[in-house]
C-alpha cells in the first residue's frame, strides 16, 4: 500500500478511503462526468451559439466562482499542508491549459477539438518520466495500450460525429499548447499528492486557483480581451449566469478529477479525461463505456 492509498480521501463527503478500488473510480468518475458534461452544453451555448470567444476572460471568471465555492466548503489557509510556492508551476499550467481550451474553441469545431485532447493519455505518461518526485515509467505494453485507446476514440469521433472536424491553424496550435500543459499538469498534481499525502484536493484547487488567476491578466491585456469580453458580456448579462453555472458543475468535475489524480494517477485519469466531451453527445456513450472499462481494467492490474 502506498502513501496515497493510506491517506484519508473523501469527495464532498463521501468517504473513498474505505471503498474498493472500484467503487472509488466509480463515484470519482461519476463526479468528473456530470461536470464537464455541464462544462460541454455550457461551452457550446457560449462558443458557438454567442459566438464569444473569450478563453481567457472566461478562465478568470471561473476562477473566482471557484473561490467561493472553496470559501463555502470551509477551507481556510490554516489548513494548508504545502508552502505557496509548491503552486507555481502547476498554477502557470492549469491557467494556461484552460485559457487554450477555452479560446480554441472559437477557431476549432468540437470533433476537431475532441481528436487533439484525445491523444492527451499519450504526453501525460511520457512527461511523468520526467517530473521530480515522480519519475514514473510505465512498461512498453501500456504505451501501446494507451496509443491503441487513442486511435480508437479518434476513429469513433470520426465515424459519429455529425459534422466534419474544422481545422484552423491558429485553433491548432491553441489546442496544441493546451496538450502541452496538460502533459505537466496531471503530473504536477500528482507530484504533489505523492510527496506530501496530507495534501487535500480543495487546497490543490484553492492554491493554483488564488496564484494562477494573476497569471491570467497579462494574455488578457495583451490580447484586447479584457475590454472587448467586458463590452460584449455587458450587453448580455445572462452569459455571467450561464458562467457561474457552468463553473459550479465544472468545480465538481476538478474536485473529482484531483481525487481520481491522487487514488490512481494522471495516466489514468487522463485516460478518462477525453470521454467526458462525448458525454454530451448521445451517440458517443458507446465510446465512455470502453473508455471507462479500459481505466478500470489498467486498476486492477
Amino acid at each position: 500500500m502506498n502513501k496515497n492509498e493510506e491517506q484519508t480521501r473523501s469527495l464532498f463527503g463521501i468517504s473513498l478511503t474505505d471503498r474498493p478500488k472500484w467503487q472509488q473510480f466509480l463515484i470519482c468518475s461519476s463526479g468528473f462526468f456530470f461536470g464537464y458534461l455541464v462544462n460541454g452544453v455550457c461551452e457550446e451555448y457560449v462558443y458557438n451559439r454567442l459566438q464569444f470567444s473569450y478563453g481567457w476572460y472566461f478562465t478568470f471568471i471561473q476562477g473566482f466562482v471557484y473561490l467561493v465555492l472553496i470559501y463555502l466548503q470551509g477551507f481556510t489557509t490554516k489548513q494548508m499542508m504545502n508552502p505557496w510556492k509548491t503552486y507555481v508551476k502547476l498554477s502557470a499550467v492549469l491557467m494556461g491549459s484552460h485559457g487554450l481550451t477555452k479560446g480554441s474553441l472559437a477557431f476549432l469545431n468540437y470533433p476537431a477539438q475532441l481528436m487533439f485532447k484525445s491523444t492527451k493519455v499519450l504526453p501525460v505518461m511520457v512527461m511523468g518520466a520526467f517530473i521530480p518526485g515522480l519519475r514514473r515509467k510505465y512498461p512498453a505494453h501500456e504505451y501501446v495500450s494507451a496509443l491503441l485507446l487513442v486511435v480508437g476514440l479518434i476513429l469513433f469521433t470520426l465515424a459519429d460525429a455529425q459534422t466534419s472536424p474544422n481545422f484552423s491553424m491558429i485553433g491548432v496550435i491553441m489546442i496544441s499548447g493546451a496538450l502541452i500543459m496538460d502533459s505537466f499538469l496531471g503530473n504536477l498534481q500528482e507530484a504533489i499528492f505523492t510527496m506530501n499525502p496530507e495534501t487535500t484536493q480543495m487546497e490543490m484547487l484553492f492554491c493554483s486557483t488564488v496564484v494562477g488567476l494573476p497569471m491570467l491578466i497579462p494574455p488578457m491585456l495583451l490580447t484586447g480581451e479584457l475590454f472587448k469580453a467586458w463590452n460584449s458580456c455587458s450587453q448580455h448579462l445572462y452569459v455571467y449566469g450561464v458562467l457561474v453555472f457552468e463553473a459550479m458543475a465544472t468545480f465538481i468535475g476538478q474536485v473529482s478529477v484531483l481525487s481520481l489524480i491522487a487514488l490512481f494517477g494522471a495516466a489514468t485519469t487522463a485516460m478518462v479525461n477525453p470521454s467526458h466531451k462525448l458525454e454530451a453527445f448521445p451517440q458517443f456513450h458507446n465510446v465512455n463505456i470502453l473508455t471507462c472499462e479500459y481505466a478500470c481494467l489498467v486498476n486492477t492490474h
